[in-house]
């Protein structure tokens, strides 16, 4: 069942069961063994510079811990694995892309506490934090592309295009307090964060062309040509297609521009605001962490059907009685030991002060 778990290497929907299944066994037998069950486990560091040096601990919840961690980036290869220029291949990313973060957040809040020992070095909680905020940039950038797909309005696509920045910001910056999160990823982050706030102010801009706001129009135009070339001082870090959308979008707002402003000089003759006065853009928060029923509740996957299904040592009694068992008995014995072993023999003591004038022998017996 191991082999079968930590094999589950390729993209495909089978790994899924086979990790989730081996991860409800070890929560499972975490009941009815101690935590340092004289076993080590060794795994490799999936992130940060000793990515060839095994670590081992004697530990069942870090052996979970490491499930958990390769199903999270399972979830993430299914996402990147997708089609999505198509409306079906976002939908499933989006959703691949939140339970990931759901498994990361799970890992995070409930078995990393737990875990009575230094976390790996790549499980700390500011790199779990990176990671998680990251997942859900992606799946929220996923929800942006969807709404461009559709045609939705642009006051709608500038709010999730500014929720998408915000995402991509956060990521970065709790990377930046990670030691295993590397400088290219902090980079790439960064361009993105640029990025979708030069597209959220580009949308706005659509806005208020539409609405008639020929100066705030100016403004926000402005404002994202000068987070477009934000983006651009990153360019080494980028791969060719996000640096070519970054042209892309360069070149709209460089023409959007060009003709906003000769319209207002001209024509319209609207004050352009400095960008202290633009109001923020509000927020259109569609991804959450998701984490998957077989995840938060892994008693329900031991239903008994299919093959290591059914749980492992059933019938042993549960570690913590035997650990309650050993606390009653030692509590008994303290208790006869100092309310009846203690008083019979400060009794006894009085008893044979007060006889030994008297010369009568007492028996201890």
């Amino acid at each position: 069942m191991r082999t079968n778990a930590i094999n589950a290497l390729e993209a495909h929907t089978s790994g899924i069961q086979k990790l989730t299944l081996y991860a409800a066994q070890l929560v499972w037998i975490g009941g009815k063994f101690p935590i340092d069950i004289g076993v080590d486990f060794s795994w490799y560091p999936a992130l940060g510079f000793n990515t060839q040096r095994p670590e081992s601990q004697n530990n069942l919840r870090f052996e979970l811990a490491n499930v958990l961690f390769n199903l999270a980036s399972l979830y993430t290869q299914l996402a990147v694995s997708l089609n999505r220029s198509t409306s079906d291949g976002l939908k499933s990313a989006c959703n691949y892309f939140c339970q990931a973060a759901g498994v990361i957040s799970h890992l995070k809040d409930t078995v990393i506490p737990d875990l009575r020992t230094t976390p790996p070095e790549d499980m700390d909680t500011m790199t779990l934090e990176s990671l998680q905020q990251l997942l859900l940039a992606q799946a929220q950038e996923c929800f942006w592309s969807k709404a461009v797909k559709d045609g939705l309005k642009d006051s709608l696509i500038a709010k999730l295009a500014a929720k998408v920045c915000d995402l991509y910001d956060q990521s970065a910056e709790y990377g930046t307090k990670s030691d295993i999160i590397s400088t290219e990823w902090i980079h790439h982050m960064t361009a993105k964060h640029h990025h979708f706030a030069a597209a959220a102010q580009y949308r706005a801009s659509l806005d208020c062309l539409d609405k008639r706001r020929y100066g705030e129009e100016v403004a926000r135009l402005r404002d994202s040509l000068v987070c477009v070339n934000e983006a651009l001082k990153e360019s080494r870090w980028i791969n060719k297609i996000v640096l070519g959308d970054l042209n892309g979008l360069k070149a709209r707002v460089t023409e959007d521009l060009k003709r906003a402003e000769k319209d207002n000089d001209v024509i319209y003759l609207n004050l352009v605001p400095p960008k202290s006065e633009l109001k923020t853009l509000d927020r259109a928060g569609m991804a959450t962490p998701r984490i998957p029923q077989d995840v938060s509740d892994p008693y329900s996957t031991l239903d008994g059907v299919g093959s290591f299904s059914q749980p492992l040592f059933a019938k042993l009694v549960p570690y913590a009685v035997h650990v309650a068992v050993s606390i009653y008995d030692e509590r008994k014995e303290r208790l006869v030991n100092t309310k009846v072993i203690d008083e019979l023999e400060g009794l006894t003591n009085k008893l044979r002060e007060h006889a030994q004038p008297f010369s009568i022998k007492i028996d201890h017996s």
